[in-house]
């Protein structure tokens, strides 16, 4: 039994417990503790506790360096620096960065060369060693922590496109990749950004109709057929992109063959416009394997 003190509060606390919540689940000043501490209470005791047992057994580590870091998911201040991230200015369709300030609007040679089926494309980072070991820490390591740090920074840098949106389109998994990877990491990114921009993800409103091979080797010409017809929005739920501004979410953009399958399939079902945010752009599609 835990005493009161002299103005009827507990004398000490468990060292998982603070003095209001205490104050507010006693119901008496000489009740004991045990007796009257709602469920709610316990729960949010057990779930820190177990936070805490679970961060002295698998202590936070930065996945790239695998440094002890202060939280899951985050990463050292050493390894901060070497994320290449993007700034303006950008191409205003294919967001790559330019060497120099054109004017607003302007757009790259790539883009008038081949001009995207989106509108706008915004990466957090360019492809590198450090970004390539946080995407396989999402996606093939079991750190689906890292998933939060990554939306933040796609947040930052496609905050523009945001504002507009109104839904969030994560890139699907076709169901046997799915079953075999247990989750999807574009969902997982777009629920993290529905938290922290408040534009609702929809995981559901595009599917991938069968299965493809890995893109990894291809050129855009290989990609683009690897991935056509491979998506589809249900009839059922086509009323759902009708005039709505979409964002389309995926973890790295390498020709961009398979955001424009995705759009595709959104216009096809009355989208007003489509964006794209992923948290890695590779800036030379032909030097890079991801």
């Amino acid at each position: 039994m835990v005493q009161p003190g002299a103005e009827g509060q507990p004398k000490c606390l468990p060292h998982f417990a603070i003095a209001p919540i205490m104050g507010a689940v006693m119901s008496e000043p000489g009740a004991g503790f045990a007796e009257t501490a709602p469920m709610g209470f316990w729960r949010k005791a057990c779930g820190f506790a177990a936070h805490h047992l679970i961060n002295t057994v698998f202590p936070p580590s930065c996945p790239v360096c695998k440094e002890l870091t202060a939280s899951h998911g985050g990463i050292c201040a050493g390894c901060w620096p070497s994320l290449s991230f993007i700034e303006k200015p950008l191409c205003a369709r294919l967001g790559t960065p330019f060497a120099y300030d054109p004017g607003p609007g302007i757009v790259s040679a790539a883009a008038l060369a081949r001009p995207p089926v989106w509108e706008s494309v915004r990466g957090a980072v360019g492809f590198d060693d450090t970004a390539r070991t946080l995407v396989h820490a999402l996606k093939y390591r079991d750190q689906p922590a890292t998933a939060a740090l990554m939306a933040r920074l796609m947040a930052r840098a496609g905050a523009e496109l945001l504002r507009e949106a109104d839904l969030l389109v994560p890139v699907p998994l076709y169901r046997l990749r799915l079953w075999q990877r247990r989750f999807n990491q574009s969902a997982l990114l777009a629920q993290h950004l529905e938290a922290a921009s408040g534009v609702v993800s929809c995981p559901h409103l595009l599917r991938r109709t069968r299965p493809t091979r890995a893109q990894v080797g291809l050129d855009f010409a290989g990609r683009r057929q690897n991935v056509r017809g491979a998506f589809s929005v249900p009839d059922e739920l086509a009323f759902e992109t009708a005039g709505k501004t979409c964002v389309l979410v995926d973890d790295v953009m390498t020709t961009g063959a398979t955001a424009e399958a995705c759009t595709k399939a959104l216009l096809r079902t009355g989208a007003g416009r489509v964006d794209v945010i992923v948290f890695a752009l590779v800036l030379n599609p032909a030097g890079r394997h991801i």
